[in-house]
């Protein structure tokens, strides 16, 4: 690294961590800073909150801890871009201070739908048959629910803003955000990329107001410059550009190269979800819009799985306490051990069969959907679990993939997987026995972040152009090839048995949801 090449500095802020990352104009990872948070708060079942300023403060914590891991000089950072979790919002009054917790994308609280939605659009959607969908977006919209149950706090709210709003907002004092990170229970235009028209239904579906919301920029354009307070925050020099990047999981595909529809780019996280950029507007699922790319003028065609990694999290929480233990006293960590866990099963796990729906969806899946383990027999034990839950997810992206082939005409040729899970060997391997595909890791683990970096850097003009600096910037690290036994066994499961699950169990759901209440 010369002592004087151009630095910039990417945040990353996740739903487990804030990382603070520095990356030079060849994708390379200088320093990084990793300040662990706490996902969320809880004050009734099922909400998720958390404070605002609580991701301020990791953010400057992350910071302080980059600068200890590396030489590089602050002064060498040309400037600062920003990545986050999807679809958390949060309130502020007249003066820019928060009025109550941010709430999580993970939130389960449900507003009250009062009515149809009235004129045109009603008519429409009751032609349609889509009354269903549109009245479950009127249940998850967060506004609606604060609005409803604590109208005081909605009357002194003047700005409603995602969270990458937010951090934008504390770094450059103006209220702007990316057109890549509008992605939640907002009027957005997903296929324009701005706010809903005047005449969009989202205005009759919630009591947001245009005057709320932040002024959009391009992923690549200038968000504003850092304020003396947020430069001090960060340990960088006052004025530094900052510059508009996109959400995580759009950053994580550019990060990945993903930049055509023939790269299907897949993200084992929280959430998992499958990928691809393009330049025409597809729904992978009708009502369910393409989300806005990293790319600007792009489309993130995506199908996602909700719960996606977290279900490995929610394993190794309840099944996994004698590998986290025995890895402690190793000095490991203990993803080798759960790899091990996958080994010792083979492909198929034996019969056990899982569908991965542990939280219910809008429209495929229905909101009725729960998840679903079939084919227990007595030689199953944890281990199978554990590699039936890793075989179910992969089955779920491979029908997403399929869904995204048929609506969009094209043939997804390669797989870049990126997020936690991607570091499981065991994984990686066996997403490509079951999609039948080569699946590539990218050359670091830190896509979402290189994904705004590349963003950055073509606005800062360190780059001319995406191809370049996605040319320059990205490349594939190891490469897993399917195996061909493996690959017919998990053909025929996934034909012949998976993608039957759902719609045998799919009215068994329906009434387990009439007679319990959930899920709601």
């Amino acid at each position: 690294m010369s002592p004087k090449e151009p630095l910039i500095l990417a945040i990353d802020n996740g739903t487990q961590s804030v990382r603070a990352l520095l990356f030079d104009t060849c994708g390379n990872l200088i320093g990084k800073g990793k300040q662990d948070i706490e996902p969320y708060f809880s004050e009734q079942p099922g909400w998720a909150e958390q404070h605002p300023d609580y991701f301020w403060e990791a953010l400057g914590k992350a910071c302080a801890l980059l600068w200890q891991d590396t030489t590089a000089d602050p002064g060498q950072v040309a400037g600062v871009t920003v990545t986050t979790q999807r679809g958390t919002v949060i309130n502020l009054d007249e003066n820019g201070e928060p009025l109550r917790p941010a709430i999580i994308w993970l939130d389960q609280r449900h507003a009250k739908v009062e009515g149809p939605v009235t004129g045109p659009w009603g008519w429409l959607f009751k032609l349609l048959r889509l009354e269903p969908t549109v009245d479950r977006f009127r249940e998850k919209t967060q506004a609606n629910w604060i609005a409803q149950n604590q109208p005081d706090i909605w009357a002194r709210t003047r700005h409603f803003l995602l969270l990458s709003g937010y951090l934008n907002y504390r770094l450059t004092g103006e209220f702007r955000d990316s057109v890549g990170s509008q992605v939640g229970y907002i009027p957005f235009d997903y296929k324009r990329h701005r706010w809903a028209g005047k005449r969009d239904f989202k205005w009759q579906t919630m009591p947001v107001k245009p005057e709320m919301l932040p002024e959009l920029v391009r992923p690549g354009d200038r968000i504003g410059e850092l304020t003396t307070d947020a430069a001090a925050h960060l340990g960088l020099p006052k004025a530094l550009p900052v510059i508009a990047a996109a959400s995580d999981k759009a950053c994580e595909i550019l990060g990945s190269g993903g930049l055509s529809p023939e790269v299907g780019c897949m993200s084992y996280g929280t959430t998992a979800t499958i990928n691809t950029t393009s330049k025409r507007y597809v729904e992978p699922v009708r009502m369910m819009p393409p989300y806005p790319s990293a790319l600007p003028g792009h489309y993130s065609t995506e199908v996602m799985i909700y719960r996606g990694f977290w279900m490995v999290s929610w394993f190794k929480r309840e099944f996994g306490l004698r590998e986290q233990k025995l890895a402690e006293q190793k000095g490991i960590e203990p993803e080798a051990l759960f790899d091990e866990l996958v080994r010792a099963v083979p492909p198929g796990s034996m019969g056990l069969m899982l569908q991965p729906y542990w939280s219910p969806g809008v429209r495929q899946p229905g909101p009725e959907a729960k998840g679903s383990i079939i084919g227990f027999g007595d030689v199953h034990t944890r281990s199978h679990i554990y590699r039936a839950i890793l075989e179910g997810l992969a089955y779920a992206l491979r029908e997403g993939k399929e869904r995204i082939e048929k609506r969009s005409g094209v043939p997804i040729r390669k797989l870049r997987v990126a997020g936690g899970g991607s570091q499981s060997d065991a994984a990686m391997q066996l997403t490509a026995d079951v999609f039948g595909l080569p699946a590539e890791r990218p050359h670091t683990y830190e896509t979402s972040g290189l994904g705004a970096a590349i963003d950055a850097a073509v606005g800062l003009g360190l780059h001319p152009d995406f191809d370049t600096a996605v040319a320059a910037m990205t490349r594939v690290g190891d490469v897993f090839h399917p195996r061909e036994a493996s690959r017919l066994l998990y053909e025929r499961l996934y034909r012949e048995v998976y993608l039957k699950m759902y719609p045998q169990l799919q009215p068994l759901y329906r009434k387990i949801r009439d007679i319990t209440g959930y899920p709601q």
